[in-house]
């Protein structure tokens, strides 16, 4: 854990200078900056390879890397001979985790110009691509969210609760996807939500949905939370605008959005061929969109 450096140069040059540079490093980084120790110790657990900074008398063990761009992208991302064209199925197969890596971090300095114009290129996916992962998240939620009635009907309120809490994470990730930002891993989510714009208003429905120890106010947060983020879906201008306020889940006693009504929007938007092609579902078979968006051929 600590501070990472990378530098890049051309494939030849590292082929030819890197394993010198890492050394002449390794003999002269000063021990310690600011305080800190730049040697990172070796953990013997080979389940947990991750060094702690700690001091040193000897050589650094340090966290500066050496690549070149190509290589270094195929690393990350897997993206081989990258020349900034990508396909929407190649942009499906990198987690947003890997692109905000990619993208992340500053540069101090990048004479050729390869590393700034590469990440400028994966800054944030293609329309149709957003407009294909916002599809798949409404559904996902769109999956779920008449649960934390379904398991509360039966007297399985932890049930309840841990779909309610899945929904949150769904709804976060959504307000990321809404505000052109890549999802970190669920160590950093909640960070990255919180520097949203609209995280403020969000939270108090969010905590009270995961604090709720009870099923109408636990549906009474989610549904307030559903409603602001279909109002931020109608604001993006991607779809036309939807009603966004909670309503009946078919004939049942509990309140949902009816999420799958968004996807639908967004579906239709898609012009792509290969996205056509795609079940707008990532984690599972696509459901059957009705005339009145309604899904078909599952159990309610």
């Amino acid at each position: 854990m600590g501070p990472r450096l990378e530098l890049f140069l051309t494939a030849e040059d590292r082929a030819e200078h890197g394993d010198s540079i890492r050394r002449v490093l390794s003999e002269r980084l000063p021990k310690q900056v600011r305080g800190w120790p730049t040697h990172f110790q070796e953990i013997d657990d080979p389940l947990d390879r991750v060094g702690r900074m700690r001091p040193t008398d000897g050589p650094v063990n340090h966290r500066v890397d050496v690549h070149d761009v190509d290589d270094w992208l195929t690393t990350r991302l897997g993206l081989r001979q990258y020349d900034g064209e990508l396909s929407a199925r190649d942009w499906l197969t990198m987690s947003q985790q890997r692109l905000a890596e990619t993208t992340g971090g500053a540069v101090f300095h990048d004479e050729l110009g390869t590393l700034t114009d590469a990440r400028r290129r994966l800054a944030w996916y293609p329309e149709q691509v957003w407009r294909h992962l916002l599809a798949c998240q409404w559904l996902r939620i769109s999956e779920e969210e008449a649960f934390v009635g379904r398991c509360a009907e039966v007297g399985d309120d932890i049930g309840s609760a841990v779909v309610a809490a899945r929904l949150v994470r769904h709804l976060m990730r959504l307000c990321l996807l809404l505000e052109r930002e890549y999802a970190p891993y669920g160590k950093w989510l909640g960070s990255a939500f919180s520097r949203l714009p609209a995280a403020a208003s969000l939270t108090p429905a969010f905590r009270g949905a995961l604090a709720a120890t009870d099923y109408p106010t636990r549906e009474a947060h989610l549904c307030d939370a559903y409603e602001a983020v279909a109002a931020l879906q109608n604001a993006s201008g991607l779809i036309t605008p939807i009603d966004p306020t909670r309503r009946s889940y078919h004939s049942r006693p509990y309140l949902v959005l009816h999420a799958e009504r968004f996807a639908q929007a967004l579906a239709v938007t898609i012009t792509d061929p290969d996205l056509r092609t795609l079940p707008h579902l990532l984690d599972g078979p696509a459901p059957t969109l009705g005339p009145r968006g309604q899904r078909t051929g599952r159990g309610r």
